[in-house]
């Protein structure tokens, strides 16, 4: 069967700095119409970095308030990229940003569609190793984060309860440890 819609026109109806919000008339693969609405978003960055230390492997994190969940949130950090940033050149720019740590290697884990139902952006995911502290971060104008380090055995067994709500951490957390499962 076939699956695919045809968008047969689009326009914006919200434009904000940081997305767009599209109606498009699509026609079904039976040949109905209706009208669709998405969000467009630039492509963004999720960092796993991992401190390795005496005190054992920690992972760095920030604890922001999230205005959608209207709570703290305990998150990887990450941003969205820049105009002409490569995905790697933005995960270790907003990495340093938000946690004054700088990495001497940033690896690729992986890229997934954050709500394809309703984005049509991607979030990219690398794991940031050999971590200087360059004691300062370099925050946005609203920007408010703490830089927290845990364990990495914690944030494994606390995933999916609070301060750990946000579900794209869950999905970086998974392909950290697909990683380590394939090493």
């Amino acid at each position: 069967m076939n699956l695919i819609w045809t968008e047969e026109s689009s326009k914006y109806v919200f434009e904000h700095r940081l997305f767009s919000i599209r109606e498009s008339l699509c026609r079904s693969p039976s040949g109905k119409t209706g009208v669709y609405t998405a969000m467009d978003a630039p492509d963004w960055a999720v960092v796993v970095p991992v401190l390795e230390g005496p005190q054992g492997r920690r992972f760095v994190m920030v604890r922001q308030w999230r205005h959608g969940a209207r709570e703290l949130s305990l998150e990887f950090p990450g941003g969205v990229f820049e105009s002409g940033e490569n995905p790697e050149e933005a995960a270790a720019r907003e990495m340093e940003e938000e946690t004054a740590y700088r990495p001497s290697r940033v690896t690729r884990l992986g890229e997934m569609s954050p709500n394809p139902a309703i984005m049509g952006n991607h979030v990219h995911f690398f794991l940031a190793e050999g971590l200087t502290d360059t004691g300062k971060q370099r925050l946005d104008e609203d920007e408010y984060m703490n830089v927290e380090l845990f364990p990495v055995e914690e944030v494994i067994r606390n995933m999916g309860k609070p301060p750990y709500i946000h579900a794209l951490m869950a999905a970086a957390l998974t392909l950290y440890l697909q990683r380590g499962a394939a090493s």
